[in-house]
């Protein structure tokens, strides 16, 4: 799509400037002038050394005018032959070559050392934001979005929030000093050099969109190949059990092709512009050097002028180039602030540290959880208003092992959320309550009354101790050996010990290794509520009934309430809750239906409920199931 461009910029034919124009005839102006606010406010700490380093720009600058200037004389000296004044001219032209050298490696360092720094200030307040923002709102960005704002979008503005301001300051002074020092020798020179420069620019525009295009179809390029191998190496294991690998390869091949073909078709782009460019900007040289000539041939300026003079007109249009390619660099750190503001202006979620110290006094003695006539629905504008709950209650107490049972979709994910203060119901309560019977509403101070064990495999890669202490910075190793006893892994981990290593998402251990560490990792918290999200899903029946025997023992005050369709789980229960048409009712035990449950097909199913050191297990004693 060709862009309408207007005003002054018919000539000049830049897509940022004409951005900008545009934004200022729509009235989203005040937007752009807002994100470059925003990004001030993170410079604006280091304001000193900016200062001093637009100073050191313009002093650096105003020598390299300097070295060109006593250049010229040298010539002019060695040429015709004057001597008086040789050694004193070449002291300066050295020194003056030093000094900028030093100028110039300290300017490079403060830019470097502030661009970090304002990356690192403005990464480190977004990913506390991010971590504090409500779930709902900030789950509708995808985590490669998350990621790509986090490192690309911080890149961008960090290269300019620093730069942006001293090389516009340091390229104006530039640009004027040089091109007066040209006037008041040469006026005609000077406006050769001042009009060579756009009709340069002008011609360069195709070059610089098809740039544009180039590095935008590249990085989509990069970008799917990336994901495809991340997908393949997670998905190592699949292609090696189908023997697929030369599907893959092909695969591989054809991303490659893509790559290489459109890499050779813009290197020939390339060649030819840069052809052009070269043969365009030869002739405007020849031109300001025929000029030169014809002076210096009439004996109107000497040899050192004319060296002077094609060198500042390179200068010169260089200086212009570089003031109008700040524009682009301006307007896209404005893109990538206005990207980054989004995520900043996500409602944080809700902290309420007064009631988390009262509740923390009596969290030994055990918490009570409980939904309150809660109401909850989705509210997405694709697919409009999704109802989850109406009017749903569900409780648990100090001591309890409670079951919830719910269809795939059928609301547990949601029901997991609510508990820890993930979302917030559209009606109703959801609370915790102590033995003395004080209240306080679930928020994000709240959760930290809650241990959680999610579906999946969530061991991160590092050692067993760092697993644990994740959750908890301060644990004794005691703990961690107590903890993982707890949840049966010490028998495997027993072997390296807690200083024994695991790889990426716990490569080296099963999956049912793999959870009894996410299960300990849950008791090292050691929270009086514990969740498990079908966190027992690939453990034996015998070492499942182990684990929650133990855990109850550890802690008679613990309330865990188990997300399972697995009957050996449901036997152990005090109650079972059954989400259905959005309402959680309490079922009995008995009124499970077989298809609810996680079992074998076509085996026989009968449940001995007996437990060895459960107190509570004469509750279901002799429960039978289905006789098939």
């Amino acid at each position: 799509m060709l862009m309408n461009y207007t005003s002054f910029n018919r000539y000049i034919q830049s897509d940022a400037i004409q951005s900008i124009l545009d934004k200022r005839k729509d009235g989203t102006f005040r937007e752009f002038f807002d994100d470059w606010k925003w990004i001030f406010s993170f410079s604006a700490r280091y304001k000193g050394i900016i200062v001093f380093y637009t100073f050191l720009g313009i002093l650096g600058s105003s020598l390299s005018l300097v070295s060109a200037w006593i250049s010229r004389l040298l010539i002019n000296i060695v040429v015709g032959q004057e001597r008086e004044q040789l050694g004193l001219l070449i002291g300066l032209m050295l020194g003056s070559t030093v000094f900028n050298l030093v100028l110039g490696s300290v300017s490079s360092r403060i830019n470097t050392r502030i661009s970090i720094y304002v990356n690192n200030d403005i990464q480190s307040h977004i990913f506390e934001h991010i971590l504090d923002a409500r779930w709902k709102e900030l789950s509708s960005y995808p985590s490669g979005d998350l990621l790509n704002r986090f490192n690309n979008d911080v890149g961008t503005i960090a290269g300019n929030a620093i730069g942006w301001i001293p090389n516009l300051v340091i390229n104006i002074y530039s640009f004027v000093i040089t091109f007066i020092v040209l006037f008041r020798l040469d006026s005609i020179m000077a406006w050769i050099a001042i009009l060579s420069a756009p009709f340069l620019l002008a011609m360069s525009r195709r070059i610089m969109r098809r740039q544009k295009e180039y590095r935008k179809r590249v990085l989509e390029l990069n970008s799917g190949m990336m994901s495809f191998e991340a997908e393949t190496f997670f998905n190592f294991d699949m292609i090696k059990s189908f023997g697929v690998f030369g599907y893959y390869g092909r695969k591989l091949k054809e991303w490659q092709k893509k790559y290489k073909d459109y890499s050779l078709d813009y290197n020939m782009f390339h060649i030819r512009t840069n052809i052009m460019m070269t043969l365009v900007g030869t002739v405007v040289s020849m031109a300001a050097f025929g000029y030169c000539l014809f002076r210096l041939w009439t004996g109107q300026i000497l040899y050192g002028d004319m060296t002077f003079f094609l060198q500042q007109r390179g200068s010169l249009s260089a200086r212009f180039n570089n003031l109008v390619s700040t524009i682009p660099g301006m307007l896209n750190s404005a893109i990538s602030a206005h990207r980054i503001r989004e995520l900043m202006d996500l409602p944080a979620e809700k902290h309420d540290t007064e009631s988390y110290e009262k509740m923390k006094e009596n969290a030994t003695k055990g918490l009570a959880v409980e939904f309150k006539d809660i109401s909850f629905s989705y509210h997405d504008g694709r697919n409009g208003e999704q109802h989850v709950y109406e009017n749903a209650s569900f409780q648990a107490s100090p001591g309890e092992i409670v079951a919830i049972l719910a269809p795939s979709g059928g609301g547990k994910t949601t029901f997991m959320r609510l508990l820890l203060g993930m979302l917030e119901p559209d009606k109703g309560a959801v609370v915790l309550r102590t033995r003395e019977g004080e209240e306080v509403q679930v928020n994000a101070d709240m959760r930290l009354f809650f241990s959680y064990v999610p579906q999946g495999n969530t061991v991160l890669s590092g050692t067993i101790a760092e697993n644990m202490r994740m959750v908890r910075e301060d644990v004794q190793d005691e703990e961690i050996v107590n903890a993982l006893k707890t949840a049966c892994a010490w028998e495997f981990v027993e072997k390296t010990g807690i200083a024994g290593k695991v790889g990426e998402r716990g490569r080296g251990i099963s999956e049912g290794q793999s959870q009894r560490l996410a299960i300990a990792r849950a008791l090292v918290r050691n929270s009086p509520i514990l969740l498990l999200d079908e966190a027992t899903s690939a453990l034996d029946i015998e070492t499942e009934e182990r684990v929650l025997s133990n855990i109850i023992k550890t802690d008679p005050n613990k309330v865990i309430i188990v997300s399972t369709h697995r009957p050996s789980v449901l036997k152990l229960c005090d109650r079972v809750y059954r989400i259905k048409d959005g309402r959680i009712e309490q079922t009995d035990f008995s009124n499970v239906r077989k298809e609810e449950l996680q079992m074998p097909e076509n085996r026989p199913v009968r449940i001995d409920a007996s437990i060895p050191d459960l107190s509570k297990n004469e509750k279901m004693q002799g429960v039978d199931w289905w006789e098939m």
